[in-house]
């Protein structure tokens, strides 16, 4: 028997795919080119990727057109942004076929968000004292960190680690999820407690630790300015809490083998 801790390279599907097509796009080409262009690049990324992290298990996740729970609580959820490109959303299955002949298998949902199934992914590996690896430009993932799960900015050329969450918000990575229901995430259209930027989340949260403690504190006597701000809007940030935190329990419905790389032959196909 193998004696090899597994290591799981996950690969937020979309991310990647978008910035690539991203590219492809400025170079003047015609959409169908764009997206030939956008498949090559695809390859030749995920073979990178691969090569790189020298993993046992990898996937590809994707979002699929999901009407998510988040939006059933919260009707605003990530309004206002930009639609993926019609010829990208049309492309798609193609560019699903590209992670097939990398050998890495592709996960796509219809009733959970990637995000979500990621954190999944990631956090049964640590679980079980195994590592993963979530190759994304999507900061919210930070939320993660743990000496098991890490974090590549592929684009960027860098890790997002506890030292990057340190310099970019001031707290720890188990403060993430505390400090954006202070702040919100503009990116996905939710709203924190008004007034509370980055700057003063970062000094709560330097004071009390986390939302909870500050929840208590601003109920006391002769709470701070801020403290009695969030005291007015605790509903705002105990919402802004739940959506930011992402779900690390939803069922998959596949093991560790389905995906291992490079694949067995009797994995299934």
């Amino acid at each position: 028997m193998s004696t090899i801790r597994p290591q799981l390279l996950i690969i937020d599907a979309l991310n990647l795919i978008r910035r690539l097509h991203a590219v492809q796009v400025q170079q003047a080409l015609t959409p169908a080119q764009a997206l030939i262009a956008t498949r090559a690049n695809l390859i030749n990324t995920c073979r990178k990727l691969l090569a790189g992290s020298e993993p046992t298990h990898a996937i590809a996740v994707f979002d699929g057109e999901v009407h998510s729970w988040r939006k059933e609580v919260y009707p605003a959820y990530k309004e206002g942004r930009t639609p993926m490109p019609v010829e990208l959303r049309e492309g798609l299955n193609t560019l699903q076929d590209a992670f097939w002949e990398c050998g890495v298998d592709a996960l796509l949902s219809q009733t959970d968000e990637a995000d979500d199934l990621i954190a999944t992914l990631s956090s049964g590996m640590a679980l079980h004292g195994a590592r993963a690896t979530i190759i994304s430009t999507d900061k919210g993932f930070c939320q993660l960190i743990c000496p098991q799960i890490q974090i590549r900015d592929y684009f960027n050329k860098r890790w997002l680690d506890a030292a990057f969450v340190e310099q970019q918000y001031g707290v720890a990575p188990v403060q993430l999820v505390d400090f954006w229901a202070l702040t919100g995430i503009g990116g996905s259209n939710i709203k924190g407690v008004p007034g509370i930027g980055p700057k003063t989340a970062t000094q709560l949260l330097q004071q009390h630790g986390d939302l909870p403690a500050l929840l208590a504190a601003c109920q006391q006597e002769g709470a701070s300015k801020p403290l009695l701000k969030l005291r007015q809007h605790q509903d705002e940030a105990l919402l802004a809490q739940r959506l930011v935190q992402l779900q690390r329990d939803i069922p998959l419905g596949f093991n560790l083998r389905e995906i291992r790389y490079p694949p067995v032959p009797d994995s299934g196909a």
